[in-house]
């Protein structure tokens, strides 16, 4: 097997990244720019404000990479960066730099789709383990701000192939965090601070119900396998939604008349620079750190246990967990407790590659360095990408 510096760049929502692995396997560096700060005094992301951070934090990240990495634009063996899916104009940023790198020298240039970048952040830190066998068929969860998806992967000479089993209807699990923060006047991103505030707050205080999905996606029967939506004669699907839950919040917030207080704890926030744990507590009563608990506690069961029918459903031998919401402290400990009573082993990547990060990019491009996989000068974002 040839020894690869592959540069992998990642720009497809909020964090600017740059990374250098060694041959798909050693991460030589992995730098994130955060745009967190930029973002927060609006409660969520700004496309257009992300474009711009992009823009100024591209080159200095690069060059961070490659010198923590102790290489140069020179030495590296090929350039790779997401095409999608995530935000047009930020996917441009990323995609324009990479393409003026690799024309300028003569590199290979790779094409990346972010949602394989997180199934390999869990493969690039397996692979460093004694005993990294893998069984197939993998069931990988996928689970972020932008996505939840289930994915069926099989591998075969190098060729990494998924078939999609189940997406979310409506928002994302990582967006449905980040909506009850905002509306809980906890501040962005939300999943963060709803995984430490939830400790302190009774799981079983509010009852929520997650959807049960009966009847088939819509979008299915208009586009097929468009979008990477199997159809319904292609098998069983494992489908998600959570407007419904976060709607039974605002509900419960209106019933038991939480808005003044959360308007108080709103301001109070703003007013405190990087607001530490001891700040959310003190400015949060009893029923909101139950309320808290008990909305992730309904997430995360409803994640865990569809993802878990559907590993039985398919017969997998391995089940992966990646992306930002992977991060979450309960998310793991269910997943791990309630697949380990399958005899299920499961993988999670590091907290530092769970969230986007170009380590996984370029993790996800040896593969197709292995099989001269390299895409012309004139491709282009995909923004809406699907994963086959």
């Amino acid at each position: 097997m040839p020894d690869a510096h592959i540069l992998g760049i990642e720009s497809s929502c909020d964090e600017t990244g740059a990374a250098v692995v060694r041959s798909g396997q050693e991460i030589l560096s992995n730098v994130v720019a955060s745009q967190i700060a930029t973002h927060q005094p609006y409660g969520g992301v700004v496309p257009e404000l992300a474009s711009r951070e992009h823009l100024r934090a591209m080159v200095p990240v690069v060059r961070q990479a490659l010198a923590e990495a102790g290489q140069t634009y020179r030495s590296v063996d090929a350039i790779a960066v997401t095409q999608g899916p995530g935000l047009a104009g930020a996917l441009l940023v990323g995609i324009s730099f990479a393409k003026a790198l690799a024309f300028a020298l003569d590199k290979p240039l790779i094409a990346v789709n972010h949602l394989e970048g997180h199934v390999h952040a869990v493969l690039l830190e397996r692979r460093l383990e004694e005993n990294g066998e893998l069984h197939f068929p993998v069931l990988a969860l996928v689970v972020s701000g932008g996505h939840t998806h289930l994915y069926l992967a099989q591998v075969q000479e190098n060729l990494w192939t998924y078939r999609n089993i189940g997406h979310t209807r409506d928002d994302a699990a990582g967006e449905a965090f980040d909506k009850v923060a905002k509306l809980l006047g906890l501040g962005y991103p939300g999943g963060p601070i709803i995984d430490r505030l939830a400790a302190h707050g009774d799981p079983l205080a509010v009852k929520f119900q997650t959807s049960q999905i009966k009847h088939p996606d819509r979008r299915d029967r208009k586009q097929g396998d468009h979008e990477g939506v199997a159809r319904e004669e292609d098998g069983p699907r494992f489908d998600f939604s959570y407007s419904g839950i976060k709607t039974a919040v605002l509900r419960y917030v209106e019933t038991e008349k939480l808005k003044a207080e959360i308007e108080v704890r709103r301001r109070a926030l703003a007013d405190i620079d990087q607001p530490k744990l001891e700040d959310y507590l003190r400015l949060s009563d009893r029923k909101t750190l139950n309320l808290v608990a008990s909305f992730q506690r309904s997430m995360v069961s409803d994640l865990v246990m569809k993802t878990l029918v559907a590993a039985r459903e398919c017969e997998v031998r391995t089940l992966f967990v990646s992306g930002g919401v992977a991060a979450n402290r309960e998310l793991r400990v269910t997943f791990e407790r309630e697949a380990g009573m399958q005899g299920l082993p499961v993988f999670f990547p590091s907290r530092a590659l769970s969230t986007d990060n170009a380590a996984m990019i370029a993790a996800a491009a040896f593969p197709k360095f292995l099989r001269r996989e390299f895409v012309a000068m004139d491709f282009s974002a995909e923004a809406g990408m699907s994963l086959r």
